[in-house]
Formats: structure tokens, sequence, C-alpha cells
């Protein structure tokens, strides 16, 4: 039976995306009969890290990479691993945000929408593009359930800046921003910390609850999301919701151009200068049905949810040779 390790963490700063995408890699590691530790913290992504142990898959803080054939890390603080993890036996497979996270490995992962050149290191082959994207099973499964929203009088729209509380901020501006578009929704905002919520408009609705596993449930129904240019907006991407992305950190700053450039979403900036655009920017996704719908056929056309497989298809191959 193949062994696989997967290495990763969440924090309050450090956000639930890593933690989202391994476990990606363990429901599909699982459903190949593979046996999948996860080792790292879980800090902050407690009902993602919760799918661990309906699959079975035991959490532990640290663990030697000796007695595994595979390991999968998905990690900005940890450096170079290749020599250690093919000494104990294994063949590393390393999941890179553009220069965040980069290292060696025998198979390095990069999911941008549009990679940038990356130098030579000795890598053994590139990944590369959105076509790798790992999606949770439950993002795969909503994408079939999902209806282009209603559209009606009162749209409704999901606000989600992914884990980390010190994003509060940014949410209260942005819900500044929603509000003085002066159009009729309903706002499900979910955010850690205490954003400052304004006094909406006739017809406006704003409903603020922590992230949690209810969030597939709102997007499959939802008209327009806001999201960072992080993994959740993959998500939105295979569902075709259509999204307004602001750029968060520096890390996120290639996948917004690119989802720009491709008409992926339309943008709302960085969050340290949101501004009057932004509700410009708001305004017209909510009132224009073809411009939601454009996004939406686009977004859905890119990213189909099988990343995983075709990952593992290919670290299979290598295991095999």
């Amino acid at each position: 039976m193949t062994r696989l390790l997967l290495r990763a963490d969440a924090s309050p700063s450090i956000g639930a995306g890593h933690v989202s995408r391994m476990v990606a890699y363990a429901e599909r590691a699982v459903a190949r009969g593979w046996e999948v530790v996860f080792a790292g913290r879980v800090d902050n992504a407690e009902w993602l890290a919760a799918r661990f142990g309906e699959l079975s898959v035991p959490v532990v803080p640290s663990t030697p990479f000796e007695g595994f054939d595979a390991v999968v890390v998905d990690h900005y603080g940890l450096g170079e691993l290749r020599e250690e993890v093919n000494a104990a036996g294994a063949l590393l497979v390393s999941i890179e945000d553009d220069v965040f996270g980069r290292r060696a490995a025998d198979l390095v992962v990069d999911c941008a929408f549009e990679p940038r050149p990356r130098p030579e290191d000795g890598s053994g082959e590139l990944l590369r593009g959105a076509r790798y994207a790992p999606l949770r099973e439950a993002v795969v499964q909503a994408r079939e359930k999902r209806t282009q929203g209603p559209g009606g009088e009162r749209p409704r729209i999901t606000v989600v800046l992914g884990g980390g509380a010190e994003w509060a901020e940014t949410v209260s501006a942005l819900l500044h921003a929603l509000r003085d578009t002066r159009a009729p929704f309903e706002a499900d905002v979910l955010v850690r910390g205490e954003p400052t919520v304004p006094e909406p408009l006739s017809g406006q609705e704003f409903r603020i609850a922590p992230p949690g596993p209810g969030l597939l449930d709102l997007v499959v129904e939802t008209d327009v999301a806001i999201s960072a240019a992080g993994v959740t907006l993959l998500e939105l991407c295979c569902l075709g919701v259509p999204t307004a992305v602001v750029r968060l950190v520096e890390n996120q700053d290639a996948g917004y151009r690119a989802a720009l450039d491709l008409g992926l979403a339309a943008g709302l900036g960085s969050a340290e200068a949101l501004d009057g655009r932004a509700t410009e920017t708001l305004r017209g996704l909510i009132s224009d049905s073809a411009v939601r719908n454009g996004l939406s056929a686009t977004s859905m056309a890119l990213v189909d949810g099988r990343g995983v497989d075709r990952v593992l298809d290919r670290l299979e191959m290598r295991m095999a040779e």
C-alpha cells in the first residue's frame, strides 16, 4: 500500500488555504486506497481539518519522513527538503505559489492561473496551471448543484476573505463599499474578528458569521462573491460564482492580475487601497447579469476540479519507475 505524508500548517496569520489543499489531496489519495497522514497545525482551520477525521487520516504535530512513499509539502516557511525526503526513501511533491513556498522537488505543482517562468533548480517535473488546482470533493460536488443565482430584486452576496482575523478591517471597508452601491442585496459575511458593519440602506441586509462548513451551501445559491485572490478564488471559479476579487497580501499579486487578465473575476484593488472604484465595480457586477454570466462561464471552463487526480496520476507513474 502506498503511504503518503501531507505537510502544511494553518493559523490566524497564515490562514486556512494550505490545509484546504491538503484535505483535497487526502480525499483523492484515500479514494485510491492509500494510507495518508497529515502533519502540521490546524489552528483556525478546525472545520476543514475535521475532514481528516472523516477520512481516518491521523493528524500529528510532526513526523519523520521515513516509512512514506511520497511527501506532499504545502508550506511557505520550510526550506529545501528534497535531499532529506529522498534519503528517507520518498518522493517529494512541493506545492508553490510563484516564488512562495518554492523549493526543488521530484514533482513541483504551481496551480496559478498564469504561472511565470521558473528558474532551473534540478526539479524533476513541473505541473503548472489551474488544471492542477487541488479542490475538495465538496467543491466538486457543489459544482453540480450550482445555479446561476436567482438574480432577483435582492441579489445574494457572499463575502469571504479566508480564515484570518486580521482581515476584519478590510472586510469593514468592503462592506462600506457594498453599502455605497445603494443596490438592494442580502449579504452573508463570513469573517473572524469584529468588522465595523455600516448601517444598511433600504433593501440591504448584512448577516455576519465566522467561516465554517456552511460556505459551500451559501455560494451554490449566491449571485456575487467577494473574495481574496487565494485558494477560495479557485473554488469559486470551479463553481462558476461571479466574483469580485481583492488582493490581500503580496503573494496574491500574480493570481490577482491573472484572474483579471483572463476574465475570471472583477478587480477591487489591494486591501490597503480600497476606494470608490471598488464601489463602482461592485455596482456594475450586481446590476449586470451579462457580466456575471460571462465571468461564470470563463471560470468554470478553466477550473474543472480534477487537479489532484492529475498530480497523483503523475506521482504514481514516478513511483513505478
